[in-house]
């Protein structure tokens, strides 16, 4: 099992996911520098981690999306390799276009940091095949552009093809129909503003967050 980690200037949360992957494979995932050009070979598993990269300037993500690795990123995605983008990871993968739609300010305009209430829309997905539909679980959130907008043509066709994964159980940023995590068209690219990687572990105050890398990396072990 090899996991990979994109690792960005700016990024503050790839150790948090790196031990979340080696909690679950029992081996330490590879840290990808995004200037670098391919992803290890026999990569299964990429994940995005949060922060704040090349310091949130022109958009949250615009400018990661555009780094070198993500064209690697981009190609092993569309052959069927399981992409997970947590908080920053996810408005990268929505500038890079692997996911619809877009993170705007949150609606109050304030940063949120807080555990936050969550709804398990989709229990079908290699993410979520840990949970049951419509379980609430407790994840925490850290963000200033978290507020999930897309056109009502793209959300009518989201909520269809049952691509919301998360859905936000009590107010966060103001995100349309409360979506907090969008799955792309095959499943296997996930993006989520709530951070799993923080909740694996009783001491840290929950461990609803285990369930999804177990059932992701589960499924490829």
């Amino acid at each position: 099992m090899k996991t990979a980690v994109i690792v960005f200037p700016g990024s503050n949360c790839d150790r948090d996911m790196a031990v979340a992957l080696e909690r679950v494979t029992g081996r330490a995932p590879a840290m990808v520098w995004h200037r670098d050009t391919a992803l290890p070979n026999g990569t299964d598993f990429i994940a995005l981690p949060g922060g704040f990269s090349y310091g949130d300037y022109l958009r949250s993500g615009a400018m990661a999306a555009r780094s070198p690795i993500l064209r690697s990123v981009a190609d092993a995605a569309a052959r069927g390799v399981p992409v997970l983008g947590v908080c920053n990871g996810f408005q990268v993968l929505t500038e890079a276009g692997l996911l619809p739609g877009a993170l705007m300010r949150n609606a109050g305009l304030n940063f949120v940091c807080r555990t936050v209430p969550l709804t398990v829309e989709n229990s079908q997905s290699l993410f979520t095949a840990g949970y049951s539909a419509g379980e609430a679980i407790d994840i925490p959130v850290a963000h200033h552009d978290g507020n999930y907008f897309a056109d009502a043509e793209t959300l009518e066709r989201i909520e269809g093809e049952g691509r919301v994964a998360f859905r936000y159980a009590a107010p966060v940023n103001g995100s349309a129909r409360a979506i907090a995590g969008v799955l792309n068209d095959e499943g296997n690219v996930l993006g989520m503003m709530p951070h799993p990687e923080r909740a694996i572990d009783a001491a840290h105050g929950g461990t609803d967050g285990l369930r999804l890398f177990e059932a992701a990396l589960g499924v490829l072990v």
